[in-house]
């Protein structure tokens, strides 16, 4: 690791380095097919050893550009991830994904309020960009509470899980 990540709290959550000690964990949520289908960089099947290979590749990030975070919560353990990083552009990329027992609990806004907080008032960057496959209609909802607006750009970005290219609608956060 090239530098601290920082350990972020919310009023339910804790956004901390996830661990190798993680693995097992990520894996049980993450290979589930609908959150992999929603996700550009999960495979399915995703197993334990997919995890381990994720984890050492956030090992490698350099947090002053790249952040990876486990969503836990307090009495539950890890319920997701979610990363800010450097994808060139107008300003850091946001992703996130939240296991299946836990949608629909606000989860997903508290986590990406608390990152976006880290974005501004430690990295000081406004702009953040964030896009969402189009038929993830939650996904655009979580980033409005957040602040995001639509830029009307819908691209093909490719899913690992779907094996093809899917419409993502891209939306930004501006100060």
């Amino acid at each position: 690791m090239i530098g601290a990540v920082p350990e972020l709290s919310t009023a339910r959550l804790r956004l901390r380095r996830p661990a190798r000690v993680d693995a097992r964990a990520i894996a049980a949520l993450a290979a589930d097919y609908a959150i992999a289908r929603m996700s550009t960089r999960i495979p399915h099947p995703y197993s334990e050893d997919d995890a381990l290979a994720f984890l050492q590749l956030v090992e490698a990030e350099d947090p002053r550009t790249d952040l990876t975070w486990l969503i836990e919560r307090d009495g539950v353990g890890p319920i997701g991830m979610l990363s800010l990083f450097a994808a060139g552009g107008l300003g850091p990329e946001l992703g996130y994904w939240i296991g299946r027992p836990f949608w629909g609990q606000g989860h997903a806004t508290e986590a990406v309020n608390g990152a976006l907080r880290y974005a501004d008032q430690v990295w000081r960057r406004k702009v953040v960009v964030a896009g969402h496959f189009a038929d993830n209609p939650a996904s655009g909802r979580v980033l409005g509470k957040a602040g995001f607006l639509y830029t009307g750009m819908v691209a093909p970005t490719f899913s690992l899980a779907r094996g093809e290219a899917a419409p993502t609608r891209w939306m930004v956060r501006l100060p």
